[in-house]
């Protein structure tokens, strides 16, 4: 027994030698495939920073070193290729996703003070009984009045679904305790969907997310039980997202199997998209609205509906956006969004605008279309290098940097005075419309919706009285505007007032009343 004792830990040690020489002998002959983001060395980047890390002579930041090297890397890409640090994760996915966890108001901080200014309908607020014109005095055991921004708001304010946070609000002059059990809040992609007349529907679209689709169909169906028989669909500053969202909207207009649009990239095979279903939308006009900042997703529709002669293009050249990125999420909680694959209409256009001048180049591409006078020259077909395609009626469309619409509306290249653009590009505007519409409530609850709002709001002069005196507080000084500025200024308050009313469904219904592209829509609709 002492014999087996002394001699134990011995045999276990040969028994564990051979499992290790078997298992490395076994381990030769077998095929081996590293994972996607396992290399053979490490990198000479790699490298350099694990230096810098244990030799520098003073402190670094290696996380910064890391990223900046990333971008550096990127830059020599596509443009579209972008690394996404991890505090700015959240805030990326929450636009794709088309939600968040939160308590469902809209705030101005005005004074150092957080004022509510609109509250979502039957969302985690409304339910625990705010109202618009509530301050906020403390949120959870955190006094918000005074010194304030509004990243430390939103922090407070958002948290996990289901979650609590009791607050403390000032509401006519009298302290109000609630508690608000936070939910998800939408993002929607539709901005607004009403009948414009007795037959034709007006759909605009902000973005493609993830709830993009059902939105779109939910807002199609309710037209359509009004009476709707032709549609004006409004993509003008949608600058795109998830390409199935716009797959699947396009597949609505389209009959049979048609392409929609297909994909292909050196380390990817050519990916179709074909109509899958019938859709609500096959029959009756359609008029497509486009400008300079419609881009990627925007551009795929654009595409699908002018190939197959679908739907009539009004506008400016979109952006030109033809490449498709994924998504990988990195192992610090960072994610690297990558260029694929190029997409291509159904006839084969790429519609991707050069980038092989450097990024700031192509950042500044719309920029130069004001500069060059395409803006204002009206068809740009003419100028366009890209190839030529012909569509099943005979049309002629271009390729190579955008999509050219059918009908051009230039832009309005009349400029404000410095003034105006002062009250436009800061908060000065929007606070003193919020602060309007709480000192005149009374006149306001009259109305009963956008379309009796615009035919009846008589309060033009007064309105703009108040924002003369109210913006020079803020050094901007409005006498003496030409009557075209005022004229402008006029405009704004009107259909802000419309947005603070209604959000953004009734800025867009009051706001189309006298756009440019909308009314050259109509009558197109009512050829």
């Amino acid at each position: 027994m002492k014999k087996l004792q002394v001699w134990l830990p011995l045999l276990f040690a040969l028994v564990l030698i051979t499992g290790m020489m078997i298992g490395f002998k076994l381990r030769q002959n077998i095929p081996y495939s590293r994972g996607l983001f396992e290399t053979a060395k490490r990198s000479s980047v790699q490298e350099v920073i694990d230096l810098v890390n244990l030799r520098y002579v003073d402190k670094v930041n290696t996380d910064t070193l890391t990223d900046d090297a990333i971008q550096a890397l990127l830059a020599h890409l596509d443009p579209h290729s972008i690394f996404i640090p991890a505090k700015y994760l959240d805030d990326v996915n929450e636009e794709l996703q088309g939600n968040f966890e939160g308590i469902g108001v809209e705030f101005y901080i005005i004074n150092d003070t957080v004022n509510v200014t609109n509250v979502l309908a039957d969302g985690p607020s409304d339910k625990a009984g705010l109202k618009v014109g509530d301050q906020f005095l403390k949120v959870g055991d955190s006094a918000v009045a005074g010194n304030i921004d509004g990243d430390k708001i939103k922090k407070l304010l958002r948290g996990p679904g289901g979650s609590e946070v009791p607050v403390e609000l000032l509401r006519n002059g009298k302290t109000v305790k609630t508690v608000i059990t936070r939910g998800t809040i939408p993002l929607y992609s539709v901005d607004a969907a009403y009948m414009i007349d007795a037959t034709t529907g007006y759909i605009h679209l902000n973005k493609f997310s993830g709830t993009t689709y059902e939105e779109f169909m939910q807002a199609t169906e309710k037209l359509q039980k009004l009476g709707m028989k032709q549609l004006i669909f409004d993509v003008r500053d949608n600058g795109g997202g998830i390409l199935g969202e716009a797959v699947d909207i396009v597949d609505e207009f389209l009959s049979d199997n048609k392409l929609i649009v297909y994909t292909q990239g050196d380390k990817q095979a050519r990916q179709e998209f074909r109509c899958k279903r019938p859709g609500l939308l096959e029959q009756g006009k359609v008029v497509l609205l486009v400008d300079e900042n419609s881009a990627s997703a925007s551009e795929v529709v654009a595409g699908a509906l002018q190939d197959w002669d679908r739907a009539t293009l009004i506008g400016r050249r979109t952006f030109g956006k033809g490449l498709v990125q994924e998504q990988y999420d990195l192992t610090d909680g960072s994610a690297l969004r990558l260029t694929v694959a190029r997409y291509y209409s159904p006839l084969g256009r790429n519609i991707q605008k050069p980038y092989n001048k450097g990024r700031a180049a192509y950042n500044d591409e719309v920029s130069e279309r004001f500069h060059n006078g395409e803006m204002i020259k009206g068809d740009t077909s003419t100028n366009h290098t890209g190839p030529a395609y012909k569509t099943p009626k005979g049309r002629i469309v271009y390729g190579g940097g955008g999509i050219t619409p059918d009908i051009f509306i230039p832009f309005d290249t009349a400029g404000y005075s410095a003034p105006v653009y002062a009250l436009f590009n800061n908060q000065t505007f929007s606070r003193f419309i919020y602060g309007y519409y709480m000192q005149n409530r009374a006149y306001f609850d009259q109305f009963k919706n956008p379309a009796d709002f615009a035919q009846r709001f008589n309060q033009s002069e007064a309105a703009w009285n108040s924002l003369v005196a109210y913006a020079a507080k803020d050094s901007v000084q409005l006498q003496g505007l030409t009557g075209r500025d005022k004229a402008e200024v006029e405009h704004r308050i009107k259909t802000w007032l419309a947005r603070q009313l209604w959000r953004m469904p009734g800025y867009y219904e009051v706001n189309n009343l006298s756009d440019t592209m909308v009314i050259r829509a109509l009558q197109e609709i009512r050829k």
